[in-house]
């Protein structure tokens, strides 16, 4: 029988949202052209969106960047998608679910769909997905996503039954999330999916220009019903003032993750709509932590009280949200206590800490993306850890080499951030803190068998109260013990020529251009 109150468990846990080639495929592969990109014409509606860095890669599988995702969300599709509006989640692959008992569901299929390589969507599909996601020898950074399945079979070409390990209520968000999407098992074999990708979506892959841009086209197919547009380009613009006079030219028409350092001279750009709204995104310091001074509790104090959180956000012009927490407010397992619970920013403590420990002899290597608030966060707080008596050494890098550095450890200090797309705190602190996890998600090393307790404790229940409370000690325990020092929790922005129609901005910074259209 179908458990309607499951769903509500999966969604009251989950208010809301990273949080990656080296070919060229020409075929297809057409310039953009300069000026004003028309929503009309012979070249049919087309939307240019900039960034500041090239997509890691194009399987869901296998990356785990919010600069693939915005392109994957293009082209894959999920079982299930969580409303915008409504923070319900809600059918798309799938057709209906039941749940015979605590660990058992059975998906119902939408019939009738075809991959963009014109081979069928089924159960089948669906199996091959998600095995290959768990398998350990596919290495997939979300691997913990799937963890706690124990067997995915075959009932028959439109009806998959998913087993669990455990009563898992957040199962339904987890099927939602952008890394869950389902891919052709027949590309997969036949065709790298990380250059080539294939799924259900609206938008099929034209073209990818290393470090220049990446097409889309429409899906005429698609079972939906094709979109507007005609076609879509993720051009990569690496600094973000020559992307904003693109935009003020008509060169891109779409900008998003707006620095807050330019938000002025957007918002002052005519014919540019800017909108704003409080997201699921945290960004946060952290330590190396299988390294040895970063296991010294005072060394992490030092570095907690020299770094002045407020200061830091005061520079972000209302596109930051202050606030201890790990959590989030718009994620589940917040507890506004965990607002003020962090180590205070004490300049006289750090530096009796630095000098009574001699920290400041050994240099920090401090690392950090080439994004705009990265680089701000480190530039800042470099000057406040040497205020202190810390030196402190930078070193930058383009985003997916970063990742790579970040996931191998080869850093003392850095800036992660997370988008929290299930905004779910244990789908928060699993991946990201939990020992299971390092050398994947969990690029801070952070290794503590009383927290790993808890989190496991916060999966393995559907008592949401229950889960709420184990969640709150979790996250208290990480500030006790400063594990991560939070910059901000983010503000969703995007920045759109007002001819654009139909765009809507997720909490968790996804956007899906299937509605949207030029006028």
């Amino acid at each position: 029988m179908k458990k309607h109150w499951l769903v509500l468990l999966a969604f009251f846990g989950i208010l809301i949202l990273s949080a990656c080639s080296e070919s060229t495929i020409p075929e297809g592969a057409e310039g953009t052209s300069g000026g004003d990109s028309s929503s009309s014409g012979e070249g049919g509606q087309e939307i240019i969106y900039a960034s500041t860095t090239d997509a890691v890669g194009l399987s869901p599988i296998m990356t785990n960047d919010s600069v693939s995702s915005s392109i994957t969300e293009q082209v894959y599709e999920k079982l299930f998608v969580r409303n915008p509006e409504t923070m319900e989640v809600e059918p798309m692959l799938a057709e209906s679910y039941e749940t015979p008992d605590e660990l058992t569901w059975v998906i119902s299929l939408k019939e009738g769909i075809e991959f963009q390589d014109g081979t069928p969507f089924n159960a089948e599909a669906v199996k091959y997905t998600f095995d290959k996601l768990r398998d350990p020898e596919t290495a997939a950074p979300r691997a913990s996503l799937l963890e706690p399945i124990d067997e995915i079979t075959v009932v028959d070409e439109n009806t998959v039954e998913i087993k669990t390990k455990y009563p898992y209520g957040p199962l339904l968000a987890a099927l939602s999330h952008s890394n869950a999407a389902i891919v052709s098992p027949t590309a997969d074999q036949e065709q790298d999916l990380m250059q080539e990708p294939v799924g259900t979506g609206p938008f099929k892959f034209a073209s990818w220009s290393i470090g220049d841009q990446v097409v889309l086209e429409k899906n005429e197919d698609y079972w939906n019903g094709a979109p507007e547009l005609d076609r879509v380009v993720f051009k990569v613009v690496p600094e973000t003032s020559t992307a904003i006079s693109m935009l003020q030219t008509g060169e891109v028409n779409f900008l998003d993750a707006l620095p807050t350092e330019q938000i002025s001279r957007i918002e002052s750009i005519d014919n540019v709509e800017v909108t704003k709204q409080d997201g699921t995104p945290v960004y946060y310091l952290t330590f190396n932590h299988s390294r040895e001074r970063s296991q010294d509790a005072d060394f992490r104090k030092a570095v907690a009280s020299a770094v002045d959180r407020d200061a830091f956000v005061a520079n972000l012009n209302d596109l930051g949200v202050r606030s201890d927490s790990i959590l989030g407010p718009q994620v589940f397992g917040y507890d506004e206590s965990a607002d003020n619970a962090g180590t205070a920013y004490d300049p006289e403590m750090a530096k009796q800490l630095v000098e009574e420990n001699g920290y400041g002899d050994e240099p920090i290597k401090l690392l950090s993306a080439n994004r705009d608030n990265f680089i701000l966060m480190a530039e800042i707080v470099q000057s406040q850890l040497t205020e202190a008596g810390f030196t402190v050494e930078i070193e930058t890098m383009e985003w997916a080499t970063f990742l790579d550095t970040a996931r191998s450890g080869d850093y003392d200090m850095t800036f992660l951030s997370w988008s929290n797309v299930t905004g779910d705190g244990s789908e928060m602190l699993y991946p990201n803190f939990h020992s299971d996890n390092i050398g994947a998600a969990n690029r801070a090393q952070y290794n503590n068998p009383e927290f790993d307790k808890l989190v496991e404790a916060s999966r393995t229940t559907i008592d949401q109260e229950e889960r709420e409370s184990i969640l709150n000690e979790a996250n208290q325990l990480m500030l006790a013990e400063d594990a991560a020092i939070v910059m901000y929790h983010g503000v969703v922005t995007s920045a759109t020529d007002e001819s654009i129609q139909g765009l809507q901005m997720d909490p968790n910074g996804q956007w899906s251009l299937y509605n949207v259209t030029r006028e």
